[in-house]
């Protein structure tokens, strides 16, 4: 008999994600078999699942948490923003169509029974699916269509414990004024509720407590505090993106509007002896850094008008004529080449820009997606490496010669003649421990053996502590759903 809860969020960014990683965790420790599910999510941080598709990268480290293969049922609709109007469909792994937001707010319900086939697919295989929600249930101009949160809560009769983010501010108003605003048919789903991110003795917020208790006749499941370690986990939101104070060696990374796939610079912040450094918009690329990193991108076209906009394009020919280091990842490879050419209009109006000029390569946009876990060689070393490829556009040129990676038998990545500029399409490159070091060493830093893996395992192992010490883990399972397939 399998059964169903789902985490919604008061707000956005209350920490929904990391607590049904936790939580996940934690279940899995007492023996229970558990999946991930988020029926819509919003993100340009996907995953490349077991089974061709992709996936919020969320969900991918929530399955992490269960001990599963992330699957493309575990987020069956992923919306990759793409200007500040539209997004990229993805409905369970494949793209399938780009829509403006008012155009997807019309057509949305329309994915619900795709988004129900996962969901019972899930269920008939796990007895626990633990659900995540989107954003707040408090947008109540957006309950119409809705597949997101109460409309799947109301669809799959999934009972809802909702959380606020007491690190904001105004806590008792988010959990009593979501009540408020919600219709009588939502308000009855949500059986518990729970506050998140508390600096600070708990003991301090009792009287909150009561006062939400008595306001919405919900159960508490506890004051969680805040956790400190949660940036030893991947991030998904962009707005989790943030520089890393570390060691000696300084990596610089411009923070494009688009940026995508940003999970390559996890391990890098993870290192002790590496310093991370985000530059915003308006500030100059610095002049010490050891190596410029370029992202990934959801528009590569846009995002390099964006990089010469901020005049970074000066600061990077500064950067190189002073011997400094580049790595381009995916969409920064591509603008570290001399063309881009996108005749068929992928990102937009047709179009052919002139690259950044540092790698001898030329890119041509075309429809159909790359997408694939791969297996790689670094040939400097030989060491191997376990990434992902999730891009448009076929680069080709001279530079490609010194390709730097074998992979899947073919050469992959380009470079200049000396090394100083390099670029992949290859992600998830700095996951691998061996490679991440001999990578490191070049730019002249020493590192100790590390594990970067089981750092992450041991994190999420400790979160499931910090939630069984703070959160009543065993009252939320008992308000668990029984699900009807």
């Amino acid at each position: 008999m399998t059964k169903a809860i789902m985490i919604q969020g008061a707000g956005s960014n209350v920490g929904k994600s990391m607590l049904v990683a936790g939580i996940a965790r934690a279940c899995v420790r007492r023996g229970i078999s558990i999946a991930p599910f988020k029926p819509q999510n919003m993100s340009n941080n996907a995953a490349v699942t077991a089974d061709g598709g992709e996936i919020g990268r969320a969900q991918a480290l929530q399955a992490l948490a269960c001990r599963l293969d992330p699957i493309v049922d575990m987020n069956p609709v992923l919306l990759k923003p793409e200007s500040d109007i539209g997004a990229q469909v993805i409905v369970q792994g494949k793209r399938f169509a780009t829509m403006k937001a008012r155009d997807y707010g019309k057509q949305k319900n329309l994915l619900m029974p795709a988004v129900l086939e996962s969901f019972h697919r899930l269920t008939s295989r796990y007895d626990l699916v633990i659900v995540e929600g989107a954003g707040s249930p408090a947008e109540v101009n957006l309950r119409a269509g809705d597949i997101a949160n109460m409309g799947f809560a109301e669809a799959a009769n999934v009972p809802v414990i909702l959380v606020g983010d007491i690190d904001r501010g105004g806590v008792i108003a988010q959990i009593v004024g979501t009540k408020a605003v919600l219709p009588l048919a939502d308000r009855n789903l949500i059986k518990g509720f729970a506050i998140n991110k508390f600096r600070g003795d708990p003991q301090l917020f009792d009287q909150g407590l009561t006062i939400i208790q008595e306001m919405t006749e919900w159960a508490s499941l506890g004051v969680i505090p805040w956790f400190a370690d949660a940036w030893k986990l991947p991030a998904e939101d962009v707005m989790d993106v943030a520089s890393r104070k570390g060691g000696a060696l300084k990596i610089v990374v411009p923070r494009l509007n688009r940026i995508a796939n940003f999970d390559d610079l996890d391990p890098l912040s993870a290192t002790p002896e590496v310093s991370v450094e985000i530059i915003e918009a308006g500030r100059p690329l610095p002049g010490d850094a050891d190596l410029i990193l370029i992202p990934g991108s959801k528009s590569t076209i846009a995002d390099l008008a964006h990089f010469r906009a901020q005049g970074w394009d000066i600061d990077l020919a500064a950067h190189i004529r002073r011997g400094g280091r580049v790595l381009g990842i995916c969409g920064g490879y591509q603008m570290l080449g001399k063309h881009i050419i996108d005749d068929d209009g992928i990102e937009g109006a047709p179009s052919r820009v002139e690259g950044l000029g540092h790698l001898d390569i030329i890119t041509v946009m075309k429809p159909h997606k790359r997408l694939a876990r791969s297996t790689a060689t670094y040939l400097p070393t030989g060491d191997t490496l376990h990434g992902y490829e999730i891009h448009i556009g076929e680069t080709k040129g001279a530079d490609c010669d010194r390709a730097w990676l074998s992979l899947e038998g073919r050469g992959e990545g380009a470079a200049t003649t000396n090394g100083q500029v390099r670029g992949c399409y290859l992600h998830g490159l700095f996951t691998a421990d061996a490679f991440r070091t001999a990578f490191l060493a070049e730019l002249g830093a020493s590192l100790p053996a590390s594990n970067y893996a089981k750092g992450v395992e041991d994190t999420l192992d400790a979160l499931a502590a910090h939630l069984e010490a703070h959160m009543d883990i065993d009252a939320l399972l008992g308000l668990a759903g029984t699900v009807q397939s």
